[in-house]
């Protein structure tokens, strides 16, 4: 779709702009503007880079850290009951606070949401929480998977090159995708392991 390697200082990015909001403006770049969302992580989500993404009509779903300084003292120590939910908002922008664990939270900024509705199971899950976890599920499993896979037959080997690293990352991808897509069109159970050993000899 889009990407770039990081390769430390960019001195492209004004001084002003935090690392995550100048990563994201740039790789959403060709999607703005077309009534989309944008599903990130701690490291990227900030109300500032919200707040941007509205003004090029795309909206933003995100989890924060709980560290974060644009967020208020009441949320950073905050330690509510097991599936408890607290609302806040600023303009167009909801932030949610769910309350999952009993010693842990997490915090959503969404300005995709501007009401928050709570589900009506035990553990009463509010909107936002439940469409970021349906967003990301596929990125957290594959990334899952990539690093079960590195750890039993790991392609990647030690390079100090970032061309070489991002090869390896992808040759990791593309055999997680390859036997998804082997499983879905042969209907044929073979085992991860015993595909990619037949992958590499093929290759």
């Amino acid at each position: 779709m889009n990407g770039f390697p990081y390769l430390g200082k960019d001195d492209t990015r004004p001084a002003h702009q935090r690392l995550g909001d100048s990563v994201v403006m740039k790789l959403v770049e060709p999607y703005v503007g077309k009534g989309r969302n944008v599903t990130t992580d701690n490291f990227f989500t900030s109300l500032n880079l919200a707040k941007k993404l509205l003004q090029k009509n795309t909206s933003l779903v995100g989890t924060m850290n709980k560290a974060n300084r644009e967020l208020p003292p009441s949320v950073r120590v905050q330690s509510a009951e097991r599936f408890a939910t607290t609302i806040l908002k600023h303009e167009r922008a909801t932030l949610t606070v769910y309350q999952g664990k009993p010693r842990k939270s997490v915090a959503l900024l969404s300005t995709m949401h501007p009401t928050v509705s709570i589900g009506s199971d035990r553990k009463r899950k509010p909107e936002t929480v439940t469409y970021y976890n349906v967003t990301k599920v596929g990125v957290h499993v594959l990334d899952q998977m990539a690093r079960q896979w590195k750890r039993r037959w790991p392609v990647k080997g030690g390079t100090r090159r970032w061309p070489v690293a991002m090869f390896y990352n992808i040759l990791d991808m593309a055999a997680i995708n390859a036997h998804v897509l082997f499983k879905a069109y042969t209907s044929n159970t073979l085992p991860r392991r015993a595909f990619i050993l037949e992958l590499a000899k093929q290759l």
